[in-house]
């Protein structure tokens, strides 16, 4: 039997990345999966081309940013599939971030407060309204999408990294306040993930910078986020909660000086 057989499970951000990648993972596990993106026509793309496969997959446009739309993706998952198991909250303000996100001391206040908008206050949005569904179930699994940056500071990306702070936090409260009612809430806090997006960014010297601070031999890929998305919607995570997996290689499980020392030791030998 596969491992999510009668489970009904919306990802959001499912037209692409990590959270397409999600999507099919939890399909070929024999859920019934709602793609859910503000790109409606790439969603009903890869849902149509995930039919062919004989998966059960179906699309639905939603804007994080709008109340309305969240209940409407509930709503459809509901009306097409029955009812609601697993949450996958993936879907960011990354429009916003890659562009205009920046140190906090030129933060225009706009940007800021359009990423918690998207980011924090849509994935509030989105578990408040998918509880109800979850305890006529029985319960269900959430998982949120949390991210690296949220654990330790940098140059850049300030209003996301703290929105994905605030989402780790979420997830805690979450676990705390629904889990005797058999509702399991966790994230996943992706590292470094080539996608096919971003791979010639890291084909040269930037790609050989960043694997030398990881502990594995390569980067991360979409694929590795969706087992650990795939496992935590699992009953094999049934007495994980509360929780939150990184998936980054090891990048922020030890001293910073490592990589710089891993040089030192190599050269010393030569």
């Amino acid at each position: 039997m596969k491992r999510l057989q009668s489970k009904v499970a919306i990802v959001t951000g499912g037209a692409s990345g990590i959270g397409l990648a999600t999507a099919r993972r939890l399909a070929k596990e024999g859920a019934q999966v709602v793609l859910a993106d503000i790109n409606q026509a790439g969603a009903e793309q890869q849902a149509a081309a995930m039919r062919g496969e004989g998966l059960e997959v179906s699309a639905v446009p939603v804007d994080l940013g709008d109340e309305a739309a969240i209940r409407n993706m509930i709503e459809h998952a509901l009306s097409t599939f029955g009812g609601l198991d697993i949450l996958f909250n993936n879907a960011a303000a990354t429009h916003i971030s890659s562009r205009y996100d920046s140190p906090v001391q030129a933060m225009d206040v706009q940007v800021w407060d359009d990423t918690m908008r998207i980011n924090l206050r849509g994935t509030m949005l989105a578990i408040q309204h998918a509880i109800e569904p979850m305890l006529r179930r029985g319960g269900g699994s959430i998982i949120n999408t949390s991210s690296g940056s949220a654990q330790a500071g940098a140059l850049g990306y300030s209003a996301y990294a703290v929105s994905k702070a605030g989402i780790e936090n979420l997830t805690r409260y979450v676990a705390a306040q629904h889990g005797k009612q058999g509702i399991r809430c966790n994230a996943v806090a992706p590292g470094l993930i080539v996608t096919p997006a971003t791979a010639d960014n890291y084909a040269g010297p930037a790609g050989e910078m960043m694997l030398s601070h990881h502990l594995t031999p390569r980067l991360g890929e979409v694929a590795d986020v969706a087992n650990a998305v795939l496992f935590l919607a699992s009953d094999e995570a049934g007495f994980i909660t509360g929780q939150v997996i990184n998936v980054d290689g090891g990048l922020l499980s030890h001293q910073p000086y490592l990589a710089d020392e891993r040089r030192f030791m190599t050269e010393a030998v030569q």
